[in-house]
């Protein structure tokens, strides 16, 4: 990912270094959210039914790659002084959560299930600071960026998080730490869409 970064701001001299990070992120995004969807909901196993099971080889490339990510962002994040408390520790959180999987060598399928629910709003969220960099928010596009947005994170990173996040503290599989940690994620979750329903009041209270 570092190295993507570099090659990025090589090509985009006359932009930020914001731009080349968030298209980074983007691709990862991309990528990230169409293996572990693949992973989750068609190569199995079901995360609501088979959580603490052992970690299968797809599961463990796809968060050897996003940890990969996680640690370039945080480095990232803490070298330019960009991102608040809650986004520093809920990459912290994930980071720590995704090794002590790799290491354990199981659990990856839960972790897993809650790395697409949370990466599959991640490329709309970048898609939205790009039309805003390019003065093309404010326009039907920039509303359909935004419902989807909206929509995708309330019904499956709150509402599909809460089913992963019970299935995991009811099944005696997974370690009472990782519990704890999926259980600080989601309360970081809820963190985020206090601050996406003010974002949706004020943009409707515009309107």
């Amino acid at each position: 990912w570092l190295s993507l970064y570099s090659c990025f701001c090589y090509w985009n001299k006359h932009r930020s270094y914001e731009w080349s990070c968030r298209l980074v992120t983007l691709v990862h995004g991309v990528i990230v959210t169409c293996l572990s969807g693949y992973v989750a909901l068609l190569d199995g196993p079901w995360p609501l039914t088979h959580a603490g099971s052992p970690n299968t080889s797809l599961q463990i490339h796809v968060l050897s790659l996003t940890l990969g990510y996680f640690i370039f962002d945080l480095g990232w994040c803490l070298y330019f002084q960009t991102e608040g408390d809650l986004m520093l520790f809920h990459h912290m959180l994930s980071i720590c959560g995704m090794i002590m999987v790799l290491g354990l060598g199981k659990s990856a399928t839960e972790v897993n299930a809650v790395v697409f629910v949370s990466e599959i709003t991640n490329p709309l969220l970048q898609t939205r600071w790009f039309l805003r960099e390019m003065g093309c928010y404010h326009t039907f596009l920039g509303e359909v960026v935004d419902f989807f947005f909206v929509f995708l994170f309330l019904v499956l990173r709150i509402g599909g998080g809460a089913f992963i996040m019970c299935a995991m503290v009811t099944s005696p599989d997974p370690s009472w730490l990782l519990k704890a940690g999926g259980l600080a994620m989601y309360i970081v979750s809820l963190g985020f869409m206090v601050e996406i329903c003010h974002f949706a009041r004020r943009k409707m209270l515009k309107k």
